[in-house]
C-alpha cells in the first residue's frame, strides 16, 4: 500500500498575517499557499527550481497598490515580492523565495485602443497572441514576435524586454512601450512616458518616491552618457535590464523612464499596465524557405538573405528539422517544406519579406530566388533547393512550427536534453558563422549534442547543449560551459544575454558592465528599491545592500529529480520529461490542449502542473524509501480482503477530517483532467497525463477508498449490455425525478443519458449482419470476405446513440459491402480514466485476444467512436506491450477512404457541412478532417473544418457534479459560439461524447458526419 506522505514544507507564519491581513484590508483577488500552488510556481521555462512561500493573483493595479502599502508596514518589512507573467522565462527570471504576484490569472483585460493615433492600453496579464487576435480587425499587430506568443504575458515580455523574429525591422518589446503604470514598494503609483528634458528636471525636484527615482535615474545616466554610450554594444539586440543607454534620446532632448522599467525583470517596481504603439499589418507577405546540405551552409548563407532587404531571416539545424519531423505540428507543413530528392537537408533558412506593395514584395521575393538558382547552378553555398510560401495560412504554419522548436529539443532521446543557459548571446551578425563554428568546436570538445536555431538575421542563435541535470557531473559542466560561453562572446564583441534577460545569469553582469557602471546600476535599483525586497538575486542589488546574487549553478530542478531512482525515471517519463515550455497555457480557446488549464486558469491544472506534482509525489516516495513500480507490479496479485478495506475505510475517514498527505494535491490536480489526451500529442515533449493519472489513481485507491461514481463508471460495459435488454423500463426509472436527485446527491453525477429504445439489438434483430458467428465468418471463401466489413462496436454509441451504428450498416450496404455486426467485447477505455489498472489490463487482453483472432480473417474492422477505436492503438499498447498483437480497428474515415476512388468524384454543390472534431481524434490524427472533406467532396458535398477545443463532456467527465459547471464552461469556450453561428441541422461531430455535450446544453443534437453521407448519398 501506498504511504501517506506528509513532509511537505510549511508556510512561515508572517506570510500567513500578511495574506490574513491583505484580506482583511480589502484584496479582491486570490491567494495560496498551498504546497501544489506553490510547486507550480517554483519552475518556469528554465533548468531552475525555487520554492516560493505563497502565490498572490491580484484582480487589478489597485489590489497590486493594496499589497505594497501592506507590505510597508513595519512588521512586513522582511518579506520579499516577484512578480510573474506566463512562467516562459528560460532564466528563471521570475523564480525566487517570498511571495509571487502573478498577473496573468486576473489581470488580463485590454482596457482601450486608439487606432487612429496606432496605440493600446493593456493589464500586464494580456498575452501577446490575445492582443493580436483582438487588434486583427483593426488592422493592427503588436509587433515584437516570440516563439512563445500564445503564452507569454505582456508584463513578462516587457519585465525582460523580450524580441524574436524579424526584430531587425520591429525592434525589441521597448521599443514599442510608450509608458507603463507601475506599483512602487510603498503603494504609490508611478506612470511614464516619453517628456521633454525640462520636465523631468522638474520631477526630479520633488521630494517624494518618485521624484526621488526621477533624480537618480536623471543624474546617472546624464553624468555617466559617454561612458555608457562606449561601453553599450552597437546591436541591434542591446542590453537588457536597466537601459541607461535609451532613457535619454540621441539628441539629448527626450527623456523616458519607461526605458528604465523595460527589461528591469521586476526588481523596480510592479508593472501593472502599459500603453503600447502598434503596427499596421503588412498587405503583403511571402516566405522563401532555402534548404541547405549542412548547417554551417545556412548560416553562411544568411547575410545573403538580409541583403535582399528580407524583413527576417530564421534559421533552424538538422536535429530540430528531424525533431519536427516526429512531432504532429510537421504534418502541417511537410508539403510547404519537401524534402529534395537524393539529397539531405541538414539546414533550413526561413526568409520572410513583407509590405503593402505587392509589386515591390514580389521583385524582392524574384530577385532572391534568381540568386538562389545561380548559387545552385554553381554548386555554392550549399544550397540544395528552395520553395517560396505566399499564403498566410502556410506562413503561419511554418512558423508554428518555427516556435515549437523549443520545446521540440526537450523530446531529444535519451536522458540527456538540451537545456537553456547560453542559448541566446547575440554578436554582430557579420561574426555569427565564425563564432558559431567556435560554440560548435567548444562543444565538441566536451563530447555534446545539441540543437541550434534563431535569428541570424541579429546575430542571435539559439544553442542549446544536450546535458543530464540529475548528472551531478553535468551538472558542474554546465557552469563551466557557461564560463567559457561568456568569454567566447565577449571575444566576438557580443552579449551573454541578446534576448531572453538576465535572470540567474546576472552573477556575470559585474565583468561585463566594469565597476563604475555596475554601481550605477545598484544606484537606480536603490533609488526604486532600497531595501530589496523586489525579485532580489536578479540585476544587481541596491547600493548600501550587501545582498547575494542568483548564481548559474544554484539549485536546479535536477537536483531534485536525482533523489528519485533512475528505474522510476524512466517508467515515469511522461512527468519526468516536461521541460517547462508551457505550451499547455496556450490562451487560444480553439486549440485543445488544455481544457482545465484554460477554463480555471489554475496552473496544478494543466499538463505541466501535473507532471510537476507527480514528480514530487515521486520524490517523496523515494524519500520514505517506496518503489511505486514494484507497488504496481504487486498489485493484481493482491486480493480483496477485509483488512484491505478496514484500512482504506480508516484512512478515507482520517482524509475528510482533514489529516493532511500530499498524495491528495496530486489526486485534486489529477481529478480535474479530462483524459482528451490532446497533450500526448500537442505537447512538443508528448507529456501524457492521462497515461500517469491511470497509474497515480490506482496506487492512490490503494490506500483510499473510491467514491461510488467511480465503481459505476468503470463498471458500464457490464451493466449497459444488461439494461439495453429493457430500456424502456430503465429510461423509465432513469427519467424520475427522484432518481436524478439520488444520483446527484449520493453518487455525485448528473444529466445521465438514457439508453438507445429500440437498441441496436433491437433494431438489428431481422438484419443479416447481427447473427453471424465468428465461426460463420471463418467459414467464408476469401472472394466473399473481400466485400465483407466488420462492425466493432463500443459500449456508447452501441447502447446509448444505437441510431449511429445502425446508419454506419445502412452506410456501408449503399457502398456495396456486406456489414457485419461483431459481438460486443468491452474496450475497457473507462477504466483506463478512473485508474482500475489491473482491471483494464485484463479487459484489454481479452479483447485483444479476441479482435486477434478476427484479425486473421483479413476483413477490415471499423468502429465508429474515436476515443474507443484510438484506445486500442494506444492505452492496449500502453498496457499489453508485445502482448497486444497485431489487430488493426480502423475509424470510418479511415475505411471510407481506402474503399473510395478518385474517378468517381462528383461536382460541388449545395450548402456546406460543418465537422467539429473529437479532441482526441483532430490531436492523434491530424489528417482526419481533411480526410472527412475529402470523403464529402467524393460525393459532391462541401464539408468544412470548425476549429474548436474541446466541448467539455470528455466521456464522464461532464456527467460528474464536481465538474458539472467546468463542463459547460469549456464547452462556452468555443463550441457554443460556433453552434450559435451556424445552422445547427448542418453541423457534425465524430465523438459520442461531443454529440452528447450539443444534445445537454442546445436542446437537440448534432449528428455523426457518416448520417450526413447517408442523406448526401439519397
Amino acid at each position: 500500500m501506498i504511504p501517506q506522505i506528509s513532509q511537505a514544507p510549511g508556510v512561515v507564519q508572517l506570510v500567513l498575517n500578511f495574506l490574513q491581513s491583505l484580506e482583511q484590508q480589502g484584496f479582491t483577488g486570490d491567494t495560496a499557499t498551498n504546497y501544489a500552488d506553490r510547486l507550480t510556481m517554483a519552475t518556469d521555462n528554465s533548468i531552475y527550481q525555487l520554492l516560493p512561500d505563497a502565490i498572490v493573483f491580484p484582480r487589478s493595479t489597485a489590489d497590486v497598490s493594496l499589497l505594497a502599502r501592506v507590505a510597508a508596514e513595519e512588521r512586513f518589512k522582511s518579506l520579499i515580492f516577484t512578480p510573474r507573467g506566463g512562467g516562459t522565462g528560460t532564466n528563471g527570471q521570475a523564480l525566487n523565495q517570498g511571495i509571487i504576484v502573478d498577473m496573468s490569472r486576473y489581470m488580463n483585460r485590454i482596457i482601450e485602443i486608439n487606432p487612429e493615433e496606432g496605440w493600446v492600453r493593456v493589464e500586464a496579464g494580456v498575452i501577446k497572441d490575445q492582443l493580436n487576435q483582438y487588434l486583427k480587425p483593426y488592422g493592427y499587430f503588436f509587433a515584437p514576435e516570440l516563439s512563445t506568443s500564445n503564452r507569454a504575458t505582456l508584463g513578462g515580455m516587457i519585465n525582460t524586454d523580450a524580441s524574436g523574429q524579424g526584430s531587425l525591422a520591429y525592434g525589441k518589446t521597448s521599443d514599442h512601450v510608450l509608458g507603463v503604470r507601475a506599483v512602487l514598494t510603498g503603494g504609490d503609483i508611478l506612470d511614464t512616458h516619453p517628456m521633454p528634458v525640462a520636465l523631468a528636471e522638474t520631477l526630479a525636484r520633488e521630494q517624494s518616491a518618485s521624484g526621488r527615482i526621477y533624480r537618480t535615474v536623471y543624474q546617472r545616466c546624464l553624468e555617466n552618457r559617454q561612458l555608457i554610450v562606449d561601453k553599450f554594444p552597437a546591436l541591434n539586440r542591446f542590453l537588457t535590464g536597466y537601459d541607461l543607454r535609451h532613457v535619454f534620446n540621441d539628441a539629448m532632448t527626450e527623456f523616458d523612464l519607461t526605458r528604465i522599467l523595460t527589461g528591469s525583470e521586476g526588481t523596480l517596481a510592479f508593472i501593472t499596465e502599459a500603453r503600447l504603439d502598434i503596427t499596421r499589418l503588412p498587405k503583403v507577405r511571402r516566405l522563401v524557405n532555402v534548404k541547405y546540405d549542412s548547417f554551417d551552409s545556412a548560416l553562411r548563407n544568411a547575410p545573403f538573405m538580409v541583403q535582399a532587404n528580407a524583413l527576417s531571416v530564421e534559421t533552424v539545424d538538422s536535429k530540430v528539422l528531424n525533431l519536427a519531423r516526429e512531432d504532429i505540428v510537421w504534418h502541417s507543413v511537410s508539403a510547404l517544406i519537401t524534402d529534395v530528392p537524393d539529397k539531405e537537408m541538414l539546414g533550413l533558412n526561413i526568409v520572410e519579406f513583407a509590405g503593402d506593395d505587392d509589386i515591390l514584395i514580389n521583385e524582392q521575393v524574384a530577385t532572391l530566388c534568381a540568386g538562389l538558382d545561380a548559387l545552385v547552378a554553381q554548386g555554392k553555398g550549399g544550397i540544395i533547393g528552395w520553395q517560396v510560401c505566399d499564403d498566410l495560412t502556410g506562413i503561419e504554419r511554418i512558423y508554428a512550427m518555427r516556435k515549437k522548436a523549443v520545446g521540440l529539443l526537450g523530446n531529444a532521446k535519451g536522458m540527456a536534453k538540451p537545456i537553456p543557459f547560453a542559448e541566446d548571446t547575440c554578436v554582430p551578425p557579420e561574426h555569427l558563422a565564425d563564432y558559431i563554428t567556435e560554440f560548435r568546436a567548444l562543444l565538441d570538445g566536451h563530447g555534446l549534442s545539441y540543437g541550434m536555431f534563431g535569428h541570424v538575421d541579429a546575430g542571435v542563435l539559439h544553442v542549446r547543449p544536450a546535458l543530464d541535470m540529475c548528472d551531478p557531473q553535468q551538472e558542474m559542466l554546465m557552469k563551466q560551459i557557461s564560463d567559457e560561453v561568456v568569454a567566447l562572446t565577449a571575444k566576438y564583441g557580443g552579449l551573454l544575454w541578446g534576448e531572453h534577460g538576465k535572470g540567474f545569469r546576472a552573477e556575470y553582469s559585474p565583468a561585463f558592465f566594469g565597476e563604475q557602471l555596475y554601481s550605477e546600476l545598484r544606484k537606480i535599483k536603490a533609488a526604486f528599491d532600497p531595501e530589496n525586497r523586489l525579485n532580489p538575486g536578479k540585476i544587481c542589488p541596491p547600493e548600501g545592500v550587501d545582498a547575494p546574487m542568483m548564481q548559474v549553478d544554484a539549485v536546479k530542478r535536477g537536483t531534485f529529480d536525482r533523489q528519485i531512482p533512475i528505474a522510476v525515471r524512466g517508467a515515469w517519463r511522461g512527468a519526468m520529461e516536461c521541460n517547462g515550455n508551457g505550451l499547455c497555457f496556450n490562451f487560444d480557446a480553439k486549440s485543445p490542449m488544455c481544457p482545465s488549464m484554460k477554463i480555471t486558469s489554475n496552473r496544478i491544472h494543466s499538463p505541466k502542473g501535473r507532471a510537476t506534482l507527480v514528480r514530487e509525489w515521486l520524490r517523496l516516495l523515494a524519500d520514505r524509501g517506496v518503489d511505486p513500480n514494484q507497488l504496481e507490479k504487486e498489485l493484481p496479485g493482491q486480493r480483496a480482503s477485509l483488512r484491505t478495506l478496514i484500512d482504506r475505510t480508516r484512512n478515507s475517514w482520517h482524509a475528510r477530517k482533514g489529516e493532511y498527505d500530499f498524495s491528495h494535491e496530486v489526486k485534486e490536480a489529477m481529478s480535474g483532467c479530462l483524459a482528451c489526451k490532446a497533450c500526448s500529442t500537442q505537447c512538443p515533449v508528448k507529456i501524457d497525463v492521462p497515461e500517469f493519472r491511470s497509474r497515480f489513481l490506482q496506487l492512490y485507491h490503494s490506500r483510499y477508498l473510491r467514491p461510488l461514481r467511480d465503481h459505476l463508471v468503470a463498471s458500464v460495459e457490464s451493466y449497459a449490455p444488461l439494461m439495453a435488454r429493457a430500456p424502456r423500463t430503465f429510461n423509465f426509472f432513469m427519467s424520475q425525478p427522484w432518481v436524478r436527485k439520488l444520483s446527484e446527491t449520493h453518487i455525485g453525477m448528473v444529466d445521465l443519458p438514457l439508453l438507445s429504445s429500440p437498441s441496436l439489438a433491437q433494431k438489428m434483430v431481422t438484419h443479416r449482419s447481427a447473427n453471424m458467428t465468428l465461426e460463420e465468418l471463418e467459414a467464408i471463401d476469401a472472394g466473399q470476405k473481400s466485400r465483407i466489413v466488420l462492425v466493432v462496436q463500443d459500449p456508447f454509441t452501441s447502447y446509448y446513440d444505437a441510431q449511429v451504428v445502425e446508419d454506419f450498416v445502412r452506410l456501408v450496404e449503399k457502398t456495396g459491402y456486406q456489414p457485419v455486426l461483431l459481438p460486443f467485447s468491452p474496450n475497457g477505455k473507462a477504466q483506463h480514466i478512473k485508474g482500475f489498472m489491473t482491471r483494464f489490463a485484463k479487459t484489454a487482453s481479452k479483447t485483444a485476444d479476441f479482435l486477434n483472432r478476427v484479425a486473421k480473417l483479413e476483413i477490415p474492422m471499423v468502429g465508429v467512436d474515436p476515443a474507443l477505436v484510438l484506445c486500442y492503438r494506444d492505452e492496449y499498447k500502453q498496457a499489453l506491450g508485445n502482448q497486444r498483437g497485431d489487430f488493426h480497428v480502423m475509424l470510418v474515415h479511415e475505411w471510407l477512404t481506402q474503399i473510395l476512388t478518385e474517378e468517381a468524384r462528383r461536382e460541388l454543390s449545395g450548402e456546406s457541412w460543418y465537422l467539429f472534431g473529437h479532441c482526441t481524434e483532430v490531436t492523434a490524427l491530424p489528417s482526419a478532417p481533411s480526410q472527412w472533406a475529402s470523403i464529402f467532396a467524393h460525393f459532391g458535398a462541401k464539408l468544412e473544418s470548425v476549429s474548436v477545443g474541446c466541448c467539455g463532456m470528455a466521456g464522464t467527465y461532464g456527467h460528474e457534479i464536481k465538474n458539472h459547471a467546468n463542463s459547460l464552461g469549456i464547452y462556452a469556450l468555443s463550441w457554443q459560439q460556433a453552434m450559435q453561428r451556424l445552422p445547427r441541422n448542418r453541423c457534425l461531430a465524430t465523438g459520442y461524447s461531443c454529440r452528447s455535450q450539443v444534445k445537454r446544453i442546445e436542446g437537440n443534437g448534432v449528428r455523426h458526419p457518416l448520417q450526413a453521407l447517408l442523406e448526401i448519398m439519397g
